[in-house]
This record gives C-alpha cells, structure tokens and sequence, in this order.
C-alpha cells in the first residue's frame, strides 16, 4: 500500500489494488480525448498505468516510478523513465501533450509545466483539482484536515495557467455516479467504499493527514452509513447522476 514519506506519496511501494481502483472512467477520458482534437502524437507525463491514454494515436508515455511502470498493462506503450522537470525530447517534438491528475505530484511544478509548453506543438492538457472552487462534495465534513491537505497540495488552478503561459481555457470535468477511476469526489455516491483500505490507499490525500485522522474518519463514517446518518444528510447524491466538485481540465493551445 502506499506510504507517506518525506517527498510525498509513496508509488512505489503500492500493491496490485492500484491498478483495480484507479482506472479510466470513459466519461472523463472523453472530454480528455476531445480536448486533443486532431493531434496524431501525444506526450502523457506523469503516466503512470496508462490511464486516459489514448488508443487511436501515438502515444509516448513519461513515468519516473518504477512501480507504476511495471504495472502498466501489455497493451499501453512502455513509459520513459523520467521527470517532467526534464524531458528528454526536443521543443516541439509532440502535436499535444496531457497530464492527468500527476501535477501536484511534482517537485517543481512551474519547471515541470514549462517543459510541456516547450516539446508541445498544440495542445497542453492538465487534469487537476482547483482547490478553491465550489463543491458538493462532503469528506470536508468528515475531514476539515483534508481541505487544508488539499489546498496545500493543489493551490489555485491559475498557478497551472499561469505556468502554461497564462493563456488557457479550464473546464470542469464531468464526474459521473458510476466512475470506475476512484479519486475521492468519484466516490460521491458510494461512500461505503471509504472503509476498504486498499480504496483509501489508492488516494494521496489519507497519506498527508495527521496521524490518527485516517482512522477518525473512517471510524464516524461507518458508525454514520450504520445509522443512517450518512444517508440523511447526503443520500440524494445516491441518485445524482453528476456531482459539481473541484475536478478541471486545462487547456493550454499553441
């Protein structure tokens, strides 16, 4: 499972449930995939198992964990070893580039969006949380550390526009009832999946939060969802087949 350590979340040391939680929801990869319009070759940075690449295109794939490269499936090109603070293509090298869900990862995000905008012809694309914005999300309620994690985490969505040259359309990104890539605010209407630690492990976030908060959270959720507390405060997203949340597509063009 993954671990905190100094430099972040741990990638390398998670197990095979990685790849059965966090998969491409077909919605999203949609609006990812229309926002490349017609690039015929695509840079994903931060790669990881593949998730979101497109299939009809030629993808060149960047991922500097070992672990995440090793469990990307036979049909996904192999991953390049490396950094998106330095990479190893010449300036215009691609007609569009993506990064997806990987930013706030970064040690130097303003170098690492740099060298997108540089090898990019077209395109730059950047799926990230605005951390400020709007949602109806309700872990904040369960977990106020969480905010404060995160806002420290992602910042302003203008940082990413402002590191991609200032000029980019953001968009919010669909997040439907059914997402099979389980990122937090995917879990809207399931929250009982919040007690399966190998789910948990799969989101950065738990592994930022002070000791002992993981284990409060998970404690008065379960006691809630037992009660029926949960479903009286939040039930009616059980059914909303949309939820308005922090998620954002970036669009950077040439």
């Amino acid at each position: 499972m993954g671990k905190e350590s100094k430099r972040g979340f741990d990638y390398e040391s998670l197990d095979d449930e990685y790849a059965v939680s966090r998969r491409t929801d077909p919605v999203i990869a949609r609006q990812i995939h229309a926002a490349l319009g017609a690039a015929r070759s695509v840079l994903n940075v931060g790669a990881g198992t593949g998730s979101y690449e497109p299939e009809d295109r030629h993808v060149v794939a960047v991922e500097p964990s070992r672990t995440m490269r090793s469990k990307r499936p036979p049909s996904a090109v192999p991953a390049i070893a490396c950094t998106a603070d330095e990479l190893p293509f010449d300036p215009g090298s691609f007609d569009a580039s993506m990064a997806v869900l990987t930013v706030h990862h970064w040690p130097n995000l303003k170098r690492g969006l740099a060298e997108l905008r540089r090898v990019t012809r077209g395109p730059v694309l950047v799926v990230s949380f605005d951390a400020g914005a709007d949602t109806e999300f309700w872990m904040a309620d369960y977990a106020p550390e969480m905010t404060a994690v995160e806002e420290r985490r992602y910042g302003p969505i203008a940082r990413i526009v402002d590191g991609l040259g200032g000029q980019a359309e953001v968009l919010p990104v669909a997040v439907p009832r059914d997402c099979v890539d389980w990122f937090q605010a995917a879990l809207y209407a399931r929250p009982e999946l919040f007690l399966r630690k190998p789910v948990r492990d799969a989101q950065s976030a738990w592994s930022h939060l002070p000791d002992g908060v993981e284990a409060r959270v998970v404690h008065a959720l379960a006691d809630d969802l037992e009660s029926g507390a949960w479903d009286e405060r939040y039930g009616v997203l059980r059914s909303q087949p949309r939820i308005r949340c922090q998620m954002r597509l970036v669009i950077a063009r040439s």
